[in-house]
C-alpha cells in the first residue's frame, strides 16, 4: 500500500482529481464519482483526491467538503489541496499563504488539510518566507504536510535545504507533470532529487489530458475540453504507446487508461498518479487500476514504445 514518504498517510493507489468537480462535472455528478471512489478504494487505505483553490475558483473545494461533510467521510480520507497564484502578486508571500489557507479550510469544512501544496513556485517572494508561512500552518495544527507542485529540480533543492537551514517543516512530496508521453523533464531532472530526497512523487495529467484513453486519433474531432491538449500528442510516438496499451490491456482485460496509470504507479518514487473523470463511466475505465499487476516485460513494453 502506497505510503506518503516521510509521513503517516497511507494513500489510495491512485488520486482522485477534483480539477472536474463544478466544471466538467456539476455537483450531483461530483458526488457520485466521490461516492464511487470511496467504494473501489480498498479499505486498507485511505481515498487520495486532490484539488485547489484555483479550481473553479474555490467551487472544487466547496464541492468536495459539502460531500465530505454530507457522507461523514472526512476521516476516511486524505485531502490535498492547493495555495494557488490566481491574480495575487506574490502568491507564496506569507500573506497570501495564511488566507488562503483560511479559505481553504472553511470551503472544505475540515479543521486541518492533509497535503498542502504551493501550486506553482513563486519568485518573487524568498523561499525562507514561503516555508516559514507553510511551518506556521503546520505548527498551527492546520495543515499536515507541506509540498510543492511545478517546482523545477533547482528551486525543489534550493527550497528543500532552506528548510533544512532554517528548522522548519520542508515539504514532504512533488506534484510534477509526468506521464507516459511527457517523460523527459520529470526523469531527467526531477526524479533524482525525488528519490535523493526521499520525497513523494504525485504526478498530474497522469492520461496525458486524456490521451492515454486512446479516444485522441488523427482525423477525429473530440468534444472535450482537453482536446485541443491532447492533440499534440497524435503523431508516430502516440501511436505506438497506444498500441502498446491496447496489447496490454487486452492481456489483462482492462482500458489503456488503466494500465497508463498503472505504469506511472509503478515508477521509482512516484506515490500515487492523479486523474480524473468527469463521468462515473469514466472513472470506472481507470478504477481497475488499483489492484493491476503488470509483469516487468509488459512495463518494459510500455517504456520502450514511449521512449
Amino acid at each position: 500500500m502506497p505510503q506518503l514518504p516521510g509521513t503517516d498517510l497511507t494513500v489510495s493507489d491512485l488520486c482522485l482529481g477534483g480539477n472536474v468537480f463544478g466544471w466538467t462535472a456539476d455537483e450531483p455528478t461530483s458526488f457520485a464519482l466521490l461516492d464511487r471512489f470511496l467504494d473501489a478504494v480498498p479499505s486498507t487505505q485511505s481515498p487520495f483526491v486532490d484539488t485547489a483553490e484555483m479550481y473553479g475558483n474555490g467551487v472544487s473545494e466547496t464541492i468536495l467538503g459539502n460531500w465530505m461533510a454530507e457522507r461523514g467521510v472526512r476521516d476516511r480520507m486524505v485531502v490535498a489541496t492547493k495555495a494557488s497564484p490566481g491574480e495575487k502578486e506574490h502568491p507564496l508571500s506569507a500573506p497570501e499563504i495564511r488566507a488562503a489557507a483560511e479559505r481553504s479550510l472553511r470551503n472544505l469544512q475540515v479543521d486541518t488539510i492533509d497535503l498542502y501544496y504551493a501550486h506553482y513556485d513563486d519568485e518573487t517572494t524568498p523561499l525562507e518566507e514561503t516555508l516559514t508561512a507553510f511551518d506556521e500552518l503546520v505548527q498551527a495544527g492546520k495543515v499536515r504536510y507541506a509540498a510543492a507542485s511545478n517546482y523545477s529540480a533547482k528551486r525543489l533543492t534550493e527550497a528543500l535545504d532552506t528548510a533544512q537551514q532554517l528548522g522548519v517543516t520542508g515539504y514532504v512530496a512533488l506534484q510534477p507533470h509526468y506521464n507516459l508521453m511527457e517523460r523527459e523533464v520529470y526523469e531527467a531532472e526531477l526524479a533524482a532529487v525525488v528519490t535523493e530526497r526521499g520525497l513523494g512523487s504525485m504526478p498530474y495529467f497522469g492520461l496525458a489530458r486524456g490521451f492515454l484513453t486512446g479516444k485522441y486519433r488523427a482525423g477525429e474531432t473530440i468534444d472535450s475540453p482537453r482536446a485541443k491538449g491532447a492533440a499534440k500528442y497524435v503523431g508516430e510516438k502516440g501511436d505506438r504507446v497506444l498500441s502498446a496499451l491496447a496489447e496490454v490491456a487486452e492481456a489483462h482485460s482492462v482500458t489503456g487508461a488503466a494500465v497508463a496509470l498503472r505504469w506511472l504507479a509503478d515508477q521509482p518514487a512516484v506515490t500515487a498518479p492523479i486523474a480524473s473523470g468527469r463521468s462515473v463511466e469514466q472513472l470506472a475505465d481507470l478504477l481497475p487500476m488499483l489492484d493491476l499487476v503488470l509483469t516487468d516485460e509488459q512495463r518494459q513494453r510500455l517504456t520502450d514504445a514511449s521512449a
